[in-house]
């Protein structure tokens, strides 16, 4: 049986990165506000996929093999903080774009939307971090069944992702249009997001802790 502060950890978690603009909300956002809400759905659709790429993935043993190779873990957590940082850098430069700023993208196919947003996901640090160094630690060997326990969480911190993300979906349209008409706004939001990359990127890069074995 799972544990409640088992599943209260995961959802304040996932309700943090998720909150934490990166990869897929820039994605979701931005085919929300050139592409209308349809197109933002159906990538979110791609996005909840992926999703459940990596919740079968490690809760069948990927896990294990950072186990094994603690460097290899290492490496892929020092590249994914890496890319956070550049993500941070793009926002905060001189010149840089708020993920609500309108910008100019070809309409694409429902199928390739889909895709699009799917590949968003299984490439996204933050994600990969999550289900391989962050939920695991919540798993207990003293409520046994530990494969269900994993399966349970991950699916806790899809829940949370997928209704904040639809909430982004829905409403990209009007908080484009609101920030647009109040461009110390747009301003602001967009040092927000750079600052907030930037703080989960050193905290990703320092976090020394290991991770655990959820199949």
């Amino acid at each position: 049986m799972v544990e409640l502060s088992g599943v209260l950890g995961v959802a304040m978690i996932a309700l943090g990165m998720v909150l934490t603009p990166g990869p897929n909300m820039i994605y979701l956002v931005s085919r929300s506000i050139t592409q209308g809400r349809r197109a933002g759905v159906v990538s979110l659709g791609g996005v909840a996929v992926g999703f459940l790429v990596y919740l079968v993935a490690t809760n069948l043993g990927l896990s294990v093999v950072f186990l094994a190779v603690p460097e290899l873990y290492v490496a892929v957590k020092l590249a994914g903080a890496g890319y956070l940082a550049y993500l941070a850098w793009t926002a905060l430069r001189t010149g840089g774009v708020s993920v609500f700023a309108p910008k100019e993208m070809p309409h694409d196919s429902a199928r390739k939307l889909f895709t699009m947003g799917l590949m968003t996901n299984l490439l996204n640090p933050k994600i990969a971090i999550m289900y391989l160094s962050l939920i695991p630690q919540f798993i207990s060997l003293e409520a046994g069944n530990v494969l269900l326990q994993g399966f349970v969480l991950g699916s806790v911190q899809i829940v949370v992702a997928l209704t904040v993300n639809l909430g982004i979906v829905l409403a990209a349209g009007a908080i484009a249009v609101f920030l647009a008409r109040r461009p110390s706004w747009l301003r602001a939001q967009r040092y927000l997001m750079g600052t907030a990359l930037g703080v989960l990127a050193v905290s990703v890069a320092t976090d020394t802790s290991a991770p655990a074995a959820s199949g």
